[in-house]
């Protein structure tokens, strides 16, 4: 098979040709372009909170909510909100799933961008610990909460939509616009924290620290006005078209339809299911370690400059605008698995070598490792689990399963790593165990790639999931 051909066996009919016949007219290309920037910006807000909150774990909302711990308690406390968001993602990612399937999903972008913009502007209202005791993580941990639930549905949506308006060759690239918008929040958000940690210690803990949270509902607003005018996914409208037609046909000939007898075992029903729960822990896991607890470790333990880390970032994000389409295109030349599986490979490699170079506390050292880890972790293998999470699922149930089986690979990974590594940390005193848990999730992710199946230039109109 030549690199770009569509297997013959995923090209059976005409079928499949939604996105090309979409793209065929001019105005199809209008609605491909805004839906692709809707969808960068979209997924740009959301890992703009996300990586707003994740810096702010590691630096500041020690100081702001728990100032009467002890550093490595008080990393422990923040980490410990921050994981609330992403118990309330599979909640929101199920919910919103089963909207987006049966509804479009255009309507559930709509709502999952009101939700994440109210819910962070507010974070950047509530009162320091010092003004209302208590109730202040209170708060945190409720508007928190409600970030995740929009959060939830918010990426799978995104990267549903590019996949479904995507042309077969070029699935793997567009789809990792997604991976771009999240590079782009977090580049956001580094460069906004970059700038407020030139205040003044006592103005950065009295009210610098609400500015980038109150700044992301701008970007709210565009993304919402523009969504508003956004054309449902091509690859929708067909499968709705046609089960309008079977529906009236039904109502024609007055007959029931017959139901299938799905005689599948569990294992066979959930194995593409699972499959993504396995692909996402190998990322997600070490992305979050990677960008979210070695951010607060190199700052609050080993008492490096806080604009060390925050720069890495910042480096890492901008170098992303280059790795994440690479890795697209190069799942689109060689296959989603054995680009995925290198990646995680590499992960695997990474962890014991990095902790060594970020204990020699030299800024010249830091900043690459954090860098590579990043580049590596969240920008890399991100840009390829896009499209392949798309073909993995059927048309019919395809939001709902990706988007829980993301938020749930999400739990057992990314959004417990920062909270279990500090809490190894406090325990152990060491890194050697967040190191081995590091190269143990990246594992998961390189195991699950001999189980998965290649679904590159898949028809995304099949009604029934890859495996």
């Amino acid at each position: 098979m030549a690199p770009l051909d569509v297997p013959a066996s995923t090209r059976s009919s005409a079928e499949q040709f939604a996105a090309e016949e979409r793209l065929s007219t001019p105005e199809g290309k209008k609605d491909f372009w805004r839906a692709t920037f809707s969808c960068w910006l979209g997924t740009a807000m959301e890992y703009a909170d996300f990586a707003l909150y994740g810096l702010a774990a590691g630096i500041i909302f020690g100081d702001v909510f728990f100032p009467n711990a002890t550093p490595v308690i008080a990393l422990l406390s923040s980490f410990a909100t921050y994981s609330v968001g992403f118990v309330a993602r599979p909640i929101g990612a199920l919910f919103f799933g089963w909207l987006g399937d049966r509804k479009g999903r255009k309507i559930v972008m709509i709502a999952t961008i009101t939700l994440m913009g109210l819910s962070t502007t507010l974070i950047g209202l509530i009162p320091s610990y010092a003004s209302i005791g208590v109730w202040a993580p209170t708060c945190l941990v409720i508007l928190r909460f409600m970030q995740g639930l929009g959060a939830g549905a918010e990426l799978s949506g995104g990267t549903v939509m590019l996949g479904e308006y995507a042309p077969a060759k070029r699935r793997g690239l567009v789809s990792s616009v997604i991976a771009l918008g999240s590079n782009s929040g977090t580049l956001l958000a580094s460069l906004v924290w970059l700038l407020v940690l030139q205040m003044d210690k006592e103005s950065l803990l009295a009210w610098g620290w609400r500015i980038p949270f109150l700044s992301s509902v701008l970007i709210a607003a565009v993304a919402l006005f523009i969504r508003r005018y956004m054309r449902e996914t091509p690859v929708f409208e067909r499968q709705k078209a046609l089960l309008e037609a079977q529906r009236q046909q039904v109502l024609s000939t007055n007959s029931v339809p017959a139901k299938e007898q799905d005689t599948r075992s569990f294992w066979q029903k959930s194995r593409a299911f699972w499959t993504m729960v396995g692909l996402r822990i190998g990322e997600n896991g070490p992305s979050y370690l990677a960008q979210g607890f070695i951010i607060g470790y190199v700052a609050k333990v080993l008492m490096v400059d806080k604009s060390v880390p925050t720069l890495a970032v910042f480096i890492a994000s901008v170098l992303g605008f280059l790795i994440i389409p690479l890795a697209g295109y190069l799942s689109d030349r060689f296959g989603r698995r054995i680009v995925y599986r290198c990646f995680c490979l590499l992960l695997m490699l990474y962890a014991f070598p990095a902790f060594t170079l970020l204990d020699t506390r030299e800024p010249v050292i830091i900043i690459p490792t954090i860098v590579i880890g990043m580049g590596l972790a969240s920008l890399g293998i991100f840009g390829v689990q896009a499209a392949w999470g798309v073909e993995l699922f059927g048309v019919t149930h395809r939001y709902t399963k990706m988007a829980v089986a993301k938020e749930l690979g999400s739990i057992l990974s990314g959004g417990t790593a920062p909270l279990v590594a500090a809490a190894m940390l406090s325990y152990t005193g060491h890194w050697w165990p967040i190191a081995v848990y590091f190269s143990v999730m990246a594992g998961i992710g390189f195991i699950t790639t001999f189980f998965a199946p290649e679904t590159r230039g898949r028809d995304l109109n099949l009604p029934e999931d890859a495996i």
